[in-house]
């Protein structure tokens, strides 16, 4: 069997128990039906809040693929709401605002690309400092308000509409993961990724590009999280810099490796990193959903039973840890 696909397995088992539980715990949780022409139903709701994180493991995949990291996909996706809806408020077209949004957050990448590749600034100094400033940019762009955007406007679909009974977050994050998988797997550009993630020195002396690689997929990363900020943004009709995007930048992060990419570059699944995204949130919807003795879960435990769950999903995945099961297996014998 194909590392990808081992490792795929482990991610997909703690899918698959967390969805027995629901089943036992809180049967409604499978029950879909189709109101006033669209799909909706707790799991239905898993996918679609789980979208923006989606789109940012994708493009997180990609990047950690080179041996990179991008801590400013967070604030990438407040500034995306904060000038949409400050353009918006200016009665721009919507076909503008999403234009502009979108390249400033490629231009975004593309300055943390060119951090790490011309500058040789470390991934993950070079985006924190995005991580900060990106977020103090939204703040000016808002002038520390919240901007609200006309619940009415087209603007709004994106979070909001539907497609064939479909969120329209749900189709965007399916989308680009088709749109990505294909050109990752059609062109040289996947090879090239694990390539430079293996082996940068190697790879430089066989002819592969890799500053232009490694900005190719900050961009990749920038317009994904720009994506994302506008699906957040256009959900709840209105910019808000503080929040919008905050700490999502860790859960995008946990999703790639639960998916099976390693940190360290080199091997990466988007498969798997949607897979993850799925299982945190289906994790977060399920700790909303139970109750015991009739008390729901409190919402402070809520991080502690995440962070365990990803943990032992991790643990699971590890060559190592099974190494070391099977050295005392054998010592017991």
């Amino acid at each position: 069997m194909r590392r990808s696909l081992r490792q795929l397995i482990w991610p997909l088992v703690a899918l698959a128990l967390l969805l027995v539980f629901n089943a036992v715990a809180s049967p409604s949780f499978f029950h879909v039906q189709f109101v006033n022409g669209r799909l909706s139903g707790a799991a239905i709701d898993v996918l679609n809040q789980g979208a923006p994180v989606m789109l940012l493991a994708l493009g997180m995949t990609l990047v950690i693929g080179t041996g990179g990291i991008d801590l400013s996909v967070g604030a990438v996706m407040a500034v995306a709401g904060a000038l949409a809806a400050k353009l918006l408020h200016l009665d721009a077209p919507v076909a503008l605002a999403i234009v502009a949004a979108l390249g400033v957050c490629v231009a975004a990448g593309i300055w943390n690309g060119g951090l790490v590749t011309v500058a040789s600034i470390p991934p993950i100094v070079a985006t924190l400092i995005f991580m900060v400033a990106g977020r103090g940019i939204a703040q000016l762009i808002t002038d520390g308000q919240i901007i609200t955007i006309n619940p009415g406007s087209s603007f709004t679909v994106i979070g909001r509409g539907v497609i064939g009974g479909l969120p329209v977050p749900v189709v965007i994050a399916l989308s680009a993961a088709l749109v990505i998988a294909a050109i990752v797997r059609l062109t040289s550009l996947g090879v090239f990724i694990e390539a430079i993630g293996g082996n940068e020195e190697a790879s430089r002396y066989a002819g592969i590009n890799v500053r232009w690689i490694r900005l190719s997929v900050y961009a990749i990363m920038g317009l994904l999280a720009g994506l994302a900020g506008l699906i957040d943004t256009a959900d709840i009709a209105a910019a808000d810099a503080n929040n919008s995007g905050l700490y999502l930048e860790l859960d995008a992060i946990l999703a790639v490796v639960i998916g099976g990419t390693a940190l360290t570059g080199g091997r990466f699944s988007l498969l798997g990193a949607l897979v993850g995204a799925i299982i945190i949130q289906t994790l977060s919807t399920t700790i909303l959903m139970t109750t015991f003795r009739g008390h729901s879960v409190p919402p402070e435990f809520n991080l502690v039973i995440k962070a365990i769950v990803v943990l032992m999903v991790c643990l699971l995945q590890s060559d190592e840890l099974r190494r070391m099961v099977l050295q005392v297996r054998r010592v017991q014998g």
